[in-house]
This record gives C-alpha cells, structure tokens and sequence, in this order.
C-alpha cells in the first residue's frame, strides 16, 4: 500500500511540474523573440525639476526587477527633423529576452510599486512593445 501511495504521490509532482512549463513548451515563439518595452511619460508639470527627479528616482527602483536585461532612460534629443516627436519628459526603455519575462515585469511587485507611488506624476504614458529576432544578422 505504501509503495502505491508514494507511486502517485510521485505521479501526481511530475505532473505538477510539468503543468509549470506547459506554457512554454506550448508556445516556444514567445520565447524566441527579444522583447523590447518603450514607454514615455508626460509629466503634468513637464518643468517642474522635483517632480522629473522623483520620476527619476523611481525609475532607478523599477530598473531592479530581475527579468530586464538592459535598461535605457532619456530625454528628447536635441535634434531637429519633422519626423521626431520631443513632446515626452522621460523615455524608459527596457529589453526582455522574451514576452513571458516582460509579463512577469508587469506584474512584479516593484513595478506595481513604481505605478502606485509614482503615477500622479504624469498626466498620460505612452507605450511601444516590440518583439524581434535577438540578433539581427
């Protein structure tokens, strides 16, 4: 009886763990792609330089969840050509092997963290995902 027992015990944790990598072995494209996420933000008081700060600073928090590889923060560009939009105070771009780490991002406790304490700041936010080959030859 107690072999049976252990049996399905062991039975039933290989199931388990094979529930927790279905989603990957079910949709192997959302592993493959690079994962780019382009947000800016609009601040209501675009010169006020504390508020810029405090976005700042809780960018900096935002930049520890441990899914994003590579972070990128900015302001326009002194540039000048027709085609470039410099209306945004702050640009946050973040690179994500794949789709499955960028959800994880969206619902890690740091970021839900940064949109609570630092969302009355800015009055719209404007987002690009794009998703990619890894390395373009």
């Amino acid at each position: 009886m107690e072999d049976q027992s252990r049996r399905k015990f062991l039975q039933n944790a290989g199931m388990a763990s094979l529930a927790s990598v279905a989603p990957v072995i079910a949709e192997p494209e959302r592993t493959r792609e690079l994962f780019v996420h382009h947000v800016f933000f609009y601040l209501k008081e675009p010169n006020n330089a504390q508020h810029e700060a405090q976005l700042l600073e809780g960018l900096h928090k935002l930049a520890k969840v441990p899914t994003i590889q590579y972070v990128h923060i900015g302001k326009p560009a002194v540039t000048n050509r027709s085609v470039i939009v410099k209306d945004y105070t702050i640009s946050w771009m973040c690179f994500f092997k794949n789709i499955i780490e960028e959800e994880i991002y969206q619902t890690h406790p740091i970021h839900l963290d940064f949109i609570e304490h630092y969302g009355h700041l800015w009055e719209k936010v404007v987002v690009y995902d794009s998703v990619g080959p890894k390395k373009v030859d």
